[in-house]
């Protein structure tokens, strides 16, 4: 086999399947793209993806906590739901269950909640 034929047999056609087939392609000025730009953020999309939405007519809500809150918030419900594993495990394993940790608990709980108001 050749040198030719060796390369043509190793190049093999990949072609990607794709849901949306189709491509859309426009242009916008620069305080346009600013604005799709913050509204995206705001969102916590890429831009594209918002101004796909919005030409499919999706209605969208912006998110009532930062990014970074709820971040936070979802930690500390983590650690929370791990606490709460453990006094479940202790409890089935036949063990008494502080009942100050359960308020302690349910304290933590109350006080992520109030982030959420």
């Amino acid at each position: 086999m050749n040198e030719r034929q060796n390369l043509a047999s190793t190049k093999k056609t990949t072609q990607v399947h794709r849901q949306a087939s189709k491509q859309i392609n426009f242009r916008v000025s620069e305080p346009d793209y600013l604005k799709l730009a913050r509204s995206a953020q705001t969102l916590n999309m890429s831009v594209p993806a918002f101004v796909k939405k919005k030409a499919q007519g999706a209605r969208l809500v912006a998110p009532k906590i930062a990014a970074q809150d709820a971040q936070n918030i979802t930690h500390q419900l983590a650690k929370i739901g791990g606490n709460l594993n453990q006094l479940a495990h202790h409890a089935n394993q036949g063990g008494q269950v502080d009942p100050q940790a359960l308020r302690d608990l349910q304290n933590e709980v109350q006080r992520v909640w109030q982030q959420l108001i």
